[in-house]
């Protein structure tokens, strides 16, 4: 082991106080088996250690090779016990197989029922779509029935209807002509025109207008292309063209009061502006 001397002090000094120097103590195994283990940080807590550098590697080589020993004594005396736990393992591949045979059968089964589920999954899909669209088909005919009810009655109002009313229908067309009737007694007050004629009752002309204006809302909402309401263009047209007939009767009877048919004249072109007719109220005024 290396010593420390010191000056020049005598041989026999030395040897006196040999047996009083602090010699190191071994370096203890539980310092290498900390976690993350650095050697630089572990050699810097060694500075107070009274050793030199080359009895600290001879140290090092010599726990080393300890270390290797102890694990060839251990590889040693568990190696009977290696060899045996091989030979315990022979005729395992048949349990192998099975299982890897069960896997197999199994994933199958899973992807078949995958695959009902998406089939299922497309086929509620396509059925959901057809039932909007059922839905969308019930309302539309909804609407086209009411189209065809309410410009019948329209026409019936109008006296344009093409057809023989029923029954029921005659009653409520007496009844809406009944109606008019009291609208007209009421507005105009029993009123004549110059020629002898009664005026034409701005009332009536304004729910007629109405109706026709939500007809053509609920033509709208539908669509005008569609094969329905193209064959009853000619019936709106009429519809249309009769109620600006009646409109140009009345401006006409208004215009022929003068002063008088003040109120009345500005109903009347109110109503033109409902029906987007401007353009014709002016042109009757200008005749």
């Amino acid at each position: 082991m290396s010593r420390f001397y010191f000056g020049s002090e005598d041989s026999s000094d030395l040897s006196d106080n040999e047996d009083n120097l602090p010699y190191p103590t071994p370096l203890p195994r539980s310092s290498f088996l900390v976690p993350n283990f650095s050697p630089t940080t572990y050699l810097s807590t060694l500075h107070n250690r009274h050793q030199t550098l080359e009895d600290l590697r001879s140290e090092l080589r010599s726990r080393s090779q300890l270390l290797s020993k102890e694990l060839l004594d251990l590889v040693n005396v568990n190696y009977q016990d290696f060899l045996s736990l091989g030979g315990s393992l022979k005729g395992g591949e048949e349990k192998v197989e099975e299982v890897r045979v069960g896997l197999l059968g199994f994933r199958r089964e899973v992807e078949g029922v995958r695959k009902k589920v998406a089939e299922r999954g497309q086929e509620v899909e396509g059925l959901v779509a057809q039932k909007a669209a059922i839905r969308k088909q019930v309302k539309v005919g909804r609407v086209l029935l009411d189209i065809e009810e309410r410009l019948g009655k329209l026409e019936e109002r109008l006296m344009v209807s093409p057809r023989q009313p029923s029954k029921e229908e005659t009653h409520e067309t007496e009844d809406s002509a009944l109606s008019d009737s009291e609208d007209e007694d009421d507005s105009e007050d029993g009123t004549l025109a110059q020629s002898g004629n009664p005026l034409v009752s701005t009332r009536r002309l304004q729910r007629l207008v109405h109706q026709y204006l939500y007809i053509n809302n609920l033509v709208a909402r539908v669509g005008s292309e569609h094969p329905f309401l193209v064959a009853q263009q000619h019936r709106l047209i009429r519809v249309q063209n009769t109620i600006l007939i009646d409109l140009s009767t009345a401006l006409k009877q208004i215009r022929a009061q003068g002063s008088e048919g003040r109120e009345r004249m500005i109903n009347v072109l109110g109503i033109y502006r409902d029906m987007g007719e401007a353009q014709e109220a002016l042109k009757v005024l200008r005749e």
